[in-house]
């Protein structure tokens, strides 16, 4: 009787290693090179978001709906970029490839749950688009600070659920053979690939990952341009066309950069394998890119945080000026 217990929970058991070793960046020629460019990258993403943060909280004239979606990517840029290369910094700098359980499964937490924020930030600042341009005069009825708030709070909440339920089915895999994850952070599926057990409820998470955080947002940006085309349509002046058409430019080149990467590497890997080298830099670029793009292309472009800088920047010139003259 003690035989057949002890040999249930020898089955029933799972195995986690003490440590995962992150092998990404090993075979990758000239990796310090690489490493110190995603270090601008992260440098400039750190202070054009951090920029965008603070005048959006200042300013009390950009506590409206759109502002609050586009304070609300900032914070969520901030934060995967900040998951990626605090990961990366270890393996560089300090020539460790060693991340322990625990610290290896945070870090594949935060990067994923900061990076569903963004796409669910975009698909919201879609629908901002879609209403502005489709109900003009309904806008400031329908988009309230509330109802903004609401649906971004309900991205928050829904992200950081699925992730931690992700997260919890991942600690149920057991690691008996390799830890070595082939990827520059704790990715989700180099992890779940080292697993010897069952398997199921993590391809399923996968799947819905996918089918939550890329298909079904490109689907409702997809059909927010449509309304928003057939709405153009039916004004007759070009010139007031292209006026509504330009507020979408930015963030349509944002949207392409964001999903385009991403949906090349998923659909090129199930029909070929790719080279870890290419791989490993294909998805650091599309982590990496967006965030840094972000604050430049789209919030920095936009007419009132321009001018809160220039007036802020107006105000700065003359106290420097008397600073050095005394």
């Amino acid at each position: 009787m003690s035989d057949i217990s002890f040999s249930n929970a020898t089955a029933n058991s799972v195995i986690r290693p003490q440590y995962f070793q992150v092998t990404g960046f090993s075979t990758m020629p000239h990796a310090k090179y690489y490493f110190i460019f995603l270090c601008f990258v992260y440098a400039v993403t750190l202070l054009g978001n951090s920029f965008v943060t603070l005048i959006i909280y200042i300013d009390r004239r950009l506590h409206i709906p759109k502002y609050v979606a586009i304070f609300s990517l900032a914070v969520a840029d901030l934060g995967e970029s900040t998951a990626l290369i605090s990961n990366l910094f270890s393996i560089i700098v300090f020539q460790t490839q060693q991340i322990a359980y625990g610290a290896c499964l945070a870090n594949l937490f935060f990067v994923f749950f900061f990076n569903s924020v963004q796409s669910v930030m975009l698909t919201v600042l879609a629908y901002d688009r879609f209403v502005a341009i489709c109900f003009p005069l309904r806008y400031h009825s329908i988009l309230t600070n509330t109802s903004m708030g609401i649906i971004i709070s309900a991205g928050w909440v829904f992200n950081f659920l699925f992730m931690l339920i992700g997260l919890i089915f991942i600690t149920r895999l057991s690691f008996c053979k390799s830890t070595l994850i082939y990827s520059y952070f704790c990715d989700y599926g180099p992890i779940v690939t080292l697993a010897c057990n069952d398997r199921l409820p993590t391809a399923i998470m996968t799947r819905l990952f996918i089918v939550f955080h890329l298909f079904l947002p490109m689907s409702v940006i997809g059909l927010s341009y449509a309304c928003i085309l057939l709405a153009l349509f039916k004004i007759t002046s070009w010139e007031e066309r292209l006026k509504a058409l330009k507020t979408c430019f930015s963030h349509l080149f944002l949207v392409s950069v964001f999903y385009g990467p991403l949906l090349v590497t998923f659909v090129a890997g199930l029909f070929t394998p790719f080279d870890l080298n290419i791989r490993i830099i294909t998805t650091s670029l599309s982590y990496a890119i967006p965030a840094m793009l972000n604050p430049i292309v789209y919030s920095l472009n936009t007419v009132e945080i321009k001018d809160f800088a220039r007036k802020m920047f107006r105000r700065r010139i003359p106290s420097i000026v008397v600073a050095f003259s005394k």
